[in-house]
């Protein structure tokens, strides 16, 4: 007889582990995997917070606490403060309110931005305006039947949005509370109690609140106020200063030899000697523009010249770039033994100048020249005037909108833009300057506002077609990808004309991108920012050709620092 089988050696099934989500959707500004928990052990404290609106919620540690244990604790927080503001409940108390804005009179006004902290304090500062105004024209006049005096009251219509103004709330109905309890009448919040008896002293205390009151909606209003002032300047005390700055080396004009040397380039004539590596350093958001310095690369190849684009990350910080560019250049430099010439366009040009000036003593015998195209060396406008704090774009976060763009959508950091406003530009130069003994060349552009402009397409990629029949035995067909990048400069340039009065290329202001002690090329033809590294689409053999201007600006480059050089020779000697 066969032995049964023992079942005590079979193994229990091991359950999977059910895995818990660690980020989470926003309850605020309804963004999906932008929340996130932190545990601190060494404070037993959990924190979870929006990457995006930055708000938050904290509590504390228990053993098993995992990140959506806090998530569903702040979820349950928010809709306890929810119900405690509902009307009618009540729990509801103005003193314990955390929403960002609150009113004495509930229908004054609602609160449909609770959601949205920069539209909530938008209506928050107009419910503030509108109160002032309300007060300044709802006086009117109440008669003491017993005395026959007349007085002018005020309708207190009063709106708090901070702590201070809660702090004069508690204030004014301790005060309130007082009078009430001296002449026992109930307390009315939209107008002024008279008692026949004692209607003068209830007056002057009404009117000490409704004074206070309205000092701090004047105070609101007088914020409002300045808000619109900077948003009206903007740049307008920026743009140039530093022709004007103290201890600024003077510009040489140089456009009359560029012409010259390009018009020698147009019949033939080359004289970039090859004994030297040129370095193109791209600007901003160059990494999605695959066509980026392609056409100036391929036509240095031609020639013989060796030629490379740095490849950097564009949207990085001015300091992080310099230091990469500082190391592509000894790379370059140790690799081949030849000096190495730097051509920056847009914030490129920038970033080339922050490596010269942060690590000049370990680059001086290893860099020729830099040459500078439509780079913002004083400070753009555009980005000044988008990251500027305290003016009306902070009702609609443009800032905020700025950050999800670069650092969402581009994986970029916000410095990038940041290191081009006019304050970080000043910052910087005021500590590293370039040497004087470099040999600069400066170029900047204004663009056309004509209404041809508008029909201007650039070609910034192009798309391979699949292999067809007839073309079998070469290369796959291309198709141009192309968008109207010249409308667009065109557009940003007329802006900077009407609102500053200042030429521009659409982004750089012509004063701007003129670097102090250099060699200034400053062209009569209107070409915008993106036209020297996207080539234009309108087939006209008479237009300028991004990689011969790059090659006027080398070859004069190269006669700067000749000249330089013999007149340090000259006057060592």
């Amino acid at each position: 007889m066969a032995k049964r089988k023992s079942r005590s050696n079979s193994r229990p099934v091991k359950k999977p582990k059910l895995k818990l989500d660690t980020v989470f959707r926003c309850p605020f500004c309804q963004l999906e995997n932008t929340v996130g928990c932190s545990f601190d052990k060494d404070l037993n404290i959990g924190e979870i917070s929006c990457s995006i609106c930055h708000a938050g919620y904290e509590t504390k540690l228990t053993p098993l606490t995992e990140p959506i244990d806090i998530y569903c604790e702040w979820i349950d927080e928010c809709e306890r403060i929810l119900m405690e503001e509902e009307p009618g409940n009540p729990r509801r108390s103005s003193e314990e309110s955390t929403t960002p804005f609150l009113s004495l009179n509930d229908g004054l006004i609602p609160q449909l931005f609770t959601s949205v902290p920069s539209l909530n304090e938008a209506a928050s500062y107009l419910a503030q305006s509108t109160s002032l105004f309300t007060r300044c024209f709802s006086d009117y006049s109440v008669e003491y039947p017993s005395s026959g005096v007349s007085v002018t009251h005020e309708q207190e219509l009063t709106t708090f949005s901070s702590t201070q103004n809660g702090a004069l709330l508690d204030s004014d109905r301790s005060s309130s509370s007082g009078s009430h309890s001296a002449t026992d009448t109930p307390p009315i919040h939209s107008g002024v109690t008279i008692n026949s008896s004692e209607g003068p002293s209830q007056n002057t205390s009404a009117l000490v609140q409704s004074n206070n009151s309205g000092q701090s909606g004047l105070s609101m209003f007088q914020g409002l106020i300045e808000r619109a002032r900077r948003t009206v300047r903007g740049s307008a005390d920026d743009i140039g200063w530093l022709q004007h700055a103290s201890g600024m080396p003077s510009v040489e004009d140089g456009t009359g030899r560029f012409m010259e040397i390009l018009d020698n380039i147009r019949h033939g004539l080359h004289k970039l000697p090859n004994s030297i590596v040129y370095l193109l350093v791209p600007g901003l958001f160059s990494n999605h523009g695959p066509l980026y310095f392609v056409s100036t690369k391929t036509s240095f190849s031609k020639m013989g010249l060796a030629c490379h684009i740095a490849k950097i990350h564009s949207e990085a910080s001015v300091e992080k770039n310099a230091r990469e560019i500082k190391e592509y250049i000894e790379e370059i430099y140790w690799g081949s033994q030849k000096r190495v010439m730097l051509l920056g366009h847009s914030k490129g040009g920038v970033d080339a100048a922050a490596a010269l000036s942060l690590y000049w003593s370990d680059l001086k015998d290893k860099v020729v020249g830099l040459a500078l195209a439509q780079s913002p060396y004083g400070g753009s406008p555009i980005a000044s005037d988008i990251l500027r704090e305290g003016q009306l774009g902070d009702y609609v976060n443009i800032r905020r909108l700025m950050e999800i763009i670069i650092c969402k959508v581009i994986k970029g950091d916000m410095q990038a833009l940041e290191d081009l406003t006019y304050e970080r530009r000043k910052e910087f130069l005021t500590k590293h300057q370039l040497p004087s003994e470099l040999p600069v060349v400066s170029f900047h552009t204004e663009a056309g506002i004509t209404p041809a402009v508008l029909a201007t397409l650039s070609h910034v990629a192009h798309a391979e077609l699949p292999l067809m029949a007839p073309l079998s035995a070469g290369e796959s067909p291309k198709l141009p990808v192309v968008i109207p990048l010249g409308a667009a400069m065109a557009a940003c340039a007329q802006l900077l004309q009407i609102r500053y009065g200042e030429k521009s290329d659409g982004l750089v202001t012509c004063r701007d991108a003129e670097v102090p002690g250099s060699t200034v090329v400053r062209p009569k033809c209107k070409l915008d920012h993106a036209w020297m590294v996207y080539s234009s689409l309108n087939g006209d053999p008479s237009d300028w050709d991004a990689s011969q201007v790059c090659e006027a600006l080398l070859t004069l480059l190269v006669e700067v620092g000749q000249r330089k050089r013999h007149e340090f020779a000259m006057k060592d000697e």
